[in-house]
This record gives C-alpha cells, structure tokens and sequence, in this order.
C-alpha cells in the first residue's frame, strides 16, 4: 500500500509519524506521541529536573514546546504542510519535575488556508497546566 492509498486517520497517523521522525528538538527533550486522529493529537512529556528554571518549576518553554508539537502533529494530519502563523498560551498551574504532562491538540474550526486549534496540557492527575491555541497556515507541500 502506498501513501496515496492511505485516508482519514490511517493518513494522519502517517504524516505525523514523518514529520516526527524529522523533528529532532521534540525527541530530544523526550517528547511522545501517543494519539493522532485526523485533526487531532495527543502527545506527552515526563519533566525531567533539568527542565526546571529558577523557581524549581518546569521551563515554561517546554510547556509551550509540548503544546506546540502536538499543535503542529494536528493541523498537519492531512497530509497538507501548515506552518504555525499565531500561537498564544495560558500557563494555568506549574510542572514539577517527574510530573507526566500530556498535550491534547484539537482543530476547532477552518477558513480557508487558516485553522484554529486548541490544545489542553494536563498533568498525570488531570490537572491544567496550560490552555494553548495557534492559528495554522496551510503553505505549499505535502508531508508524504
């Protein structure tokens, strides 16, 4: 079966796999997608204690990273390459190191070459960390 043969979730799961097999930056920091549907996207992070800033609570920057990935995992599950145009986030409530944070990316709504999604980062007890939302540019290309 080849990539063309491949639609609805099949698809996405495809895509996001390619991309994330080239994006070194969320591998690095250990970055995991466990979910991806078409449109959708749920990826985690275990907050390692060099993670943490001077407070003694997760970098927001690897909050943001997490948010961020699993945003980009679900607005380019359709095998049509988007690129963020505007992201905004909303920390809620700190990481601490050894917390798992999972990232859940859901497209809301399309106009155009434009999506709008939101992602929820929530630690291992449910609780929010983070409200994400970004606004995805669909550009010329393919991810397959």
């Amino acid at each position: 079966m080849t990539d063309r043969h491949l639609t609805g979730d099949e698809l996405a799961r495809a895509c996001v796999a390619a991309m994330y097999a080239r994006d070194v930056a969320s591998q690095t920091i250990g970055i995991t997608v466990t979910e991806v549907r078409e449109g959708f996207a749920r990826l985690n992070l275990t907050i390692k204690p060099d993670m943490l800033n001077g407070h003694g609570i997760c970098h927001g920057g690897y909050i943001f990273t997490l948010a961020d990935t699993a945003f980009a995992c679900a607005c380019n599950s359709r095998n049509e390459a988007n690129l963020a145009q505007k992201c905004t986030i909303e920390y809620k409530r700190p990481g601490k190191a050894g917390d798992n944070l999972t990232a859940t990316a859901e497209h809301q709504s399309q106009d155009g070459r434009y999506g709008h999604y939101q992602v929820q980062v929530t630690n291992q007890e449910n609780k929010l960390i983070a409200l994400f939302e970004g606004q995805s540019c669909r550009v010329r290309g393919e991810l397959l």
